[in-house]
């Protein structure tokens, strides 16, 4: 089934930037009468499968939103366990992500993540920093509410040192004191899970994004279902406001 959907994909109209919220982990794990941890665990595992379709059929930018700044409200021993997750998978997919020339990046402020995890995490962002294939941007507590606020005063900061003039401040200025600096904005946006909202994810670098929701689960999403989803960005007509 993967060929054949993987046949159907117009190499020459890629997505450039893809972005996955992802979704349906705590309820695949109760439809098995699982503790939520086994769906984080299977999820994870979607993830490093997902990097690699991504990266080798031409994607360029993958934005995954791994922990955001709501996800602190959840029991303190699921965030423990998706914390030591990060930690397990970012160890022992290291070297495979320098051998794909894959380059990690974060988006959102990890410095309120525990040592470890952000020791981890800093550490593959460092490592892969000179690779120049498809970019991973791994959002950790990251929230598009606080993209935007964060980069409001940092062009406030900027423009009180004298190195920005208010009057040259324009959209393309703008966008690269976001997170994702000097990158696309995002061409494709899937949400497994079957809700659909962005949960405030990349909420500027959205606003013409193709959106593809999906009822599939998290730990269930596959390479064909990231095929099909990239079919259908394909069969849509992008005008951008124009005609």
């Amino acid at each position: 089934m993967q060929e054949s959907l993987l046949n159907k994909i117009d190499s020459n109209n890629i997505p450039k930037h893809v972005a996955i919220i992802l979704d349906g982990n705590g309820r695949w794990a109760k439809k098995r009468f699982l503790p939520r941890f086994k769906g984080h665990q299977e999820g994870m595992k979607r993830v490093v499968e997902i990097v690699e379709v991504a990266s080798n059929i031409g994607i360029e930018f993958l934005s995954v939103y791994a922990f955001s700044t709501e996800n602190w409200k959840r029991p303190v021993l699921e965030v423990n366990s998706l914390m030591d997750l990060l930690v397990y998978y970012v160890e022992i997919q290291l070297d495979k992500l320098k051998k794909n020339n894959v380059k990690v990046i974060t988006l959102g402020d990890i410095s309120k993540l525990p040592t470890k995890a952000k020791n981890a995490i800093v550490k593959a962002c460092n490592e892969t920093s000179t690779n120049t294939g498809m970019v991973l941007n791994i959002a950790l507590n990251y929230g598009g509410r606080d993209d935007i606020v964060n980069a409001t005063k940092n062009i406030l900061e900027d423009f009180n040192l004298g190195k920005i003039n208010i009057n040259n401040i324009d959209e393309d200025i703008f966008k690269n004191y976001l997170y994702t600096t000097n990158q696309p904005d995002v061409d494709l946006l899937i949400r497994s899970g079957g809700d659909m909202r962005l949960s405030n994810f990349l909420l500027y670098q959205t606003a013409y994004a193709e959106l593809y929701f999906t009822n599939c689960l998290w730990p269930d999403f596959k390479e064909d279902e990231l095929f099909k989803a990239i079919i259908d960005y394909q069969s849509r007509n992008r005008r951008f406001g124009g005609v």
